[in-house]
């Protein structure tokens, strides 16, 4: 019996890691004990890697540009799912597609969320297959997240150069930028 507990223990040090699935109960950023990581909840969601709001001098300091090469890397271009927490930033949030619009760093890049509601200010993409329902889709000028690689769920799709090109252009607008 004792060797049997042994084996089991040693394979399950050379087993990969594995991920948490979406049907455990989630729990706020303030209901989370210390000891909580970044792979109990959705990638995104804590610790380093969480999707935040880039501050303005972040924005400022941006290069937007458009580079995508679907490799499971998040790169300009291509619209990815990560979490995205809400504006009220108090723990609440959900699984988004974003549009990644620049690198910020060797690990990060920067986004902007997609919703499926029209709202003010926002910018028609049209609609791809980060979409199931193939649905239109409209981008979020006003807010530019950071995200880190690890926090990429999965990558949905290519924008067409032409209409980055038109998202590049409202967000330089809404943030009064010249890019």
């Amino acid at each position: 019996m004792a060797r049997t507990g042994l084996l089991h223990t040693l394979l399950g040090l050379l087993a990969p890691p594995r991920r948490r699935t979406h049907t455990h109960r989630r729990l706020s950023a303030t209901q989370q004990p210390f000891w909580h990581t970044e792979t109990e909840g959705n990638p995104g969601q804590y610790g380093p890697g969480a999707t935040r709001d880039l501050s303005a001098d972040e924005v400022r300091a941006l290069r937007p540009s458009y580079a995508p090469h679907p490799d499971g890397d998040p790169d300009p271009g291509e619209v990815i799912w990560t979490w995205v927490p809400y504006v009220e930033n108090d723990g609440r949030g959900k699984d988004r597609p974003v549009l990644i619009i620049a690198r910020i760093s060797q690990h990060a890049v920067a986004g902007c969320y997609l919703s499926t509601k029209q709202h003010d200010g926002y910018l028609s993409i049209g609609s791809g297959s980060w979409d199931s329902k193939g649905r239109e889709s409209f981008l979020n000028p006003h807010r530019i997240l950071w995200i880190s690689d690890t926090g990429m769920r999965r990558e949905g799709n290519v924008l067409p150069k032409s209409r980055f090109a038109s998202v590049k252009h409202a967000i330089g607008h809404a943030q009064r930028l010249a890019w």
